[in-house]
């Protein structure tokens, strides 16, 4: 299994013979390496309703019809464009061809900004739990910290989880060390900082925060690990 990071919450993970995509905010991103045109994966999920992950799913789906994995109202509010989606909720878990995705809690908010400036509410912010070939990947989504991250931890053994450390609208690096700690993760990588001025922080304060049995590392858009 090939897993990539591209900048902001944008991860790319080669499984099964299956491109998935999480949260693909690429155009607007200038901390990413990707460019939406040249992305086609078959698979795309995401954690909520904001523009900075909800991204360019719209613009890929129409391209080439990758199936698009949601929170309800977000794959209920896409279904209607035409696009082709899942819709699960917090809790639920199941097996697709390429491996079991199951959404976990998240403390944040959820919903769409239209082109009218309307805004429209997209029904609980959540995680992922990914788990295919035999490893679990947990990616966070934007988050609060909470105590709960323990369960998550205890009931799936995680073996890399993407965590938000940018501070203003998730937690920052003293509260996504300590859900490290609660979830005890073998490998942590810091996610969601340094896009936008009010998330501007130093991924290496967060590496240092770390308990010496969690290896955190961090990855710059484009870089990859094999799990």
């Amino acid at each position: 299994m090939r897993v990539s990071y591209h900048g902001h919450s944008v991860v790319k993970i080669e499984t099964n013979g299956k491109t998935i995509l999480f949260d693909p905010f690429i155009t607007g991103n200038e901390l990413t390496d990707l460019k939406a045109e040249n992305e086609n994966p078959d698979v795309i999920i995401l954690t909520h309703g904001h523009g900075d992950h909800v991204g360019d799913t719209e613009s890929i789906a129409k391209r080439c019809n990758p199936l698009i994995i949601a929170p309800n109202e977000i794959a209920v509010y896409l279904g209607f464009k035409g696009l082709n989606t899942h819709g699960m909720n917090i809790g639920g878990a199941y097996e697709f061809d390429f491996g079991k995705v199951k959404y976990t809690p998240a403390f944040h908010s959820s919903s769409i900004t239209t082109d009218d400036q309307q805004i429209i509410y997209m029904g609980m912010p959540a995680g992922v739990l990914l788990m295919s070939e035999g490893k679990t990947i947990y990616h966070a989504g934007d988050t609060a910290l909470f105590s709960d991250m323990k369960l998550i931890g205890a009931r799936h053994p995680v073996d890399l989880a993407f965590l938000p450390i940018g501070d203003n609208f998730t937690m920052g690096p003293e509260d996504a060390a300590l859900a490290a700690t609660f979830i005890g993760a073998k490998i942590v990588v810091p996610v969601h900082y340094n896009t936008f001025p009010p998330i501007k922080q130093n991924p290496e304060d967060f590496i240092e925060l770390l308990d010496e049995s969690i290896e955190g590392r961090i990855l710059n858009p484009g870089d990859s690990l094999a799990l």
